[in-house]
């Protein structure tokens, strides 16, 4: 059986991709199925009957019976069905993510839905002390069973965090840290990835691969639970955009682009707010208020763990976070006219790379950006080779990015095409990389705009320092407006700046795939048109005959 893979980025609700994918529990719920022919597998019922007969081990509710959340059950059903090996589920902090996977994990130890003998079950983390949070829970169940029942549990706290069942078969629960080697030639038949989008990039493959291999020995199956990693490039991104067959997908992630402190996207990334689990409405409305009153790292930090947004953490180096950018960005119909000079800022792609122009009207602030690839390869195949999955198949669709030449985008065409979006406006000038000296100059002439002033900007330290600051300046003004754009999102989002020991900055990638060629053309633009601004108006001068 397989998984459909469709992609749903920036819409609202949860996402569940899989064979026994439910139909939407509320309005707004998202989901990529394929529906199976048994709408709730045997295995979930007894999964869900016996996390139920569990008392809850810790918390304000601790010692009372555990129920349920609908958004919890979803998963059970979705991550037991037939045909499934993978259950991912991506949901914000304190959902109770990690408690519910221990639950499955002590009923799989003893042999509720699977008697096989001797079962093993793996808690994975980025390092030991994040898998002992699973580990804890898992043993705050068993320390609610009855006292007969606890008898049958062996639980190691040494060097070794290990629980060992003795009935029914036996079996045998273990945490690890991210380091592949340690289970090569293991068999496991459930792993609980905890975390999976904090994990070290190769270190976490290793593992992540290496359980995987090992599943396939006994019919295990793998759940991958974690809050949004931080980018699209992540490992965790993957399988939640392009889920592989027999994968079961559930994604809470509210619409990009809303207020932190949005009640209603809120509560789309932390479902069990309104059923008791984790965090109150209440307390999320005043941590969001908190966050925007900090801003930077907070503010950041609030949207990719609360609010399970895939947002950028690093906030030391970005050129700017995210609400900064948010802040420009208006609706279409408010978006200021083009009056004024224009000027047009490049970033001259080399060889298979994007090329990319924005136009900025510097009196009344309108900004608009447009990429170029070489149609080889594809949009697609670029996409899933840079990480990014359908992002730029994505923004052709907007009409934000387009493909022209082959291999490589010729510069005199492309610069007269891109001219041609303008209407007949003649840019006052236009902003390039010195770098570029010799491609801009052939690229101008063979675009008729040999007589349109050309200005030279370095990305190093001395202009581009210059450049990032002027910047930033119009953006924090608000002299710079522009209609909700992927594409500038995409490359502001992958945007850093460099310090030298005089504290001067200039423009790098955040990652080596990242495209940040139009953000780099919406700097020179932007910072060009603020010098012009800033220039003194010069007055004739009356000379008497």
């Amino acid at each position: 059986m397989t998984a459909a893979a469709t992609k749903a980025k920036g819409r609202k609700g949860a996402v569940a991709s899989g064979p026994n994918a439910q139909k939407p529990a509320k309005a707004g719920d998202r989901r990529r199925s394929v529906p199976l022919s048994l709408p709730t597998p045997e295995k979930a019922d007894l999964a869900i009957a016996f996390l139920e007969t569990l008392k809850i081990p810790e918390g304000k509710m601790a010692g009372q019976p555990l129920r349920l959340a609908e958004f919890q059950r979803q998963f059970v059903r979705g991550a037991l069905a037939d045909g499934v090996m993978v259950g991912v589920l991506s949901i914000g902090r304190g959902n109770s993510k990690t408690a519910t996977s221990a639950g499955l994990a002590l009923g799989h130890l003893v042999g509720k839905w699977d008697d096989q003998p001797k079962r093993e079950i793996l808690f994975c983390a980025r390092n030991r002390d994040q898998s002992k949070t699973a580990f804890a829970f898992l043993v705050g169940f068993i320390e609610g069973l009855p006292e007969d029942e606890q008898e049958r549990f062996i639980i190691r706290r040494g060097s070794k965090l290990e629980v060992e069942y003795t009935g029914n078969g036996g079996g045998l629960a273990r945490c690890i840290a991210a380091d592949g080697k340690s289970i090569l030639g293991g068999a496991p038949t459930l792993a609980i990835m905890d975390e999976r989008a904090a994990w070290e990039r190769e270190k976490g493959d290793n593992l992540e691969n290496a359980i995987l291999s090992g599943l396939g020995k006994r019919d295990g199956r793998a759940l991958i639970i974690s809050t949004s990693a931080p980018d699209d490039a992540n490992t965790f991104s993957r399988w939640l955009d392009e889920p592989p067959p027999g994968t079961y997908v559930q994604e809470h992630r509210p619409a990009f682009g809303l207020p932190a402190d949005d009640l209603e996207s809120l509560l789309q990334a932390n479902p069990g707010a309104t059923e008791g689990i984790g965090s109150t409405p209440e307390w999320l409305v005043a941590q969001a208020k908190r966050a925007i009153a900090r801003g930077g790292s907070a503010l950041s930090s609030f949207r990719n763990l609360n609010r399970n947004e895939r947002v950028s953490t690093e906030d030391r180096s970005v050129l700017v976070t995210v609400d900064e950018w948010l802040g420009a960005e208006c609706a279409p119909d408010d978006l200021p006219p083009r009056e004024g000079p224009c000027i047009l800022g490049v970033d001259l792609g080399g060889s298979r790379s994007m090329s990319a122009a924005a136009f900025y009207w510097p009196d009344t602030g309108r900004l608009e950006a447009i990429g170029t690839f070489p149609t080889s390869p594809s949009l697609a195949d670029r996409g899933a080779a840079d990480g990014v999955s359908g992002r730029y198949v994505e923004m052709q669709e907007r009409g934000e990015l387009s493909v022209m030449g082959d291999a490589t985008v010729p510069p005199g065409p492309w610069l007269a095409e891109i001219v041609r979006k303008l209407d007949g406006i003649q840019p006052a000038c236009i902003v390039g990389d010195r770098f570029r000296h010799a491609e801009f100059i052939e690229a101008m002439e063979k675009a008729g705009l040999a007589r349109v002033p050309f200005i030279w900007r370095g990305f190093g330290w001395k202009d581009g320092s210059e450049d990032i600051e002027r910047f930033r300046r119009a953006l924090f003004d608000g002299e710079v407006k522009v209609s909700p754009s992927l594409l500038l999102r995409s490359a502001f989002s992958d945007a850093i700046v460099l310090l030298d020991p005089a504290n001067n900055a200039k423009l790098a990638k955040a990652r080596s795939l990242g495209r940040i060629d139009a953000a780099a053309a919406s700097l020179l633009a932007v910072a060009q048109g603020q010098r012009m601004k800033a220039a003194p108006t010069r007055k004739a001068r009356l000379q008497w005959a």
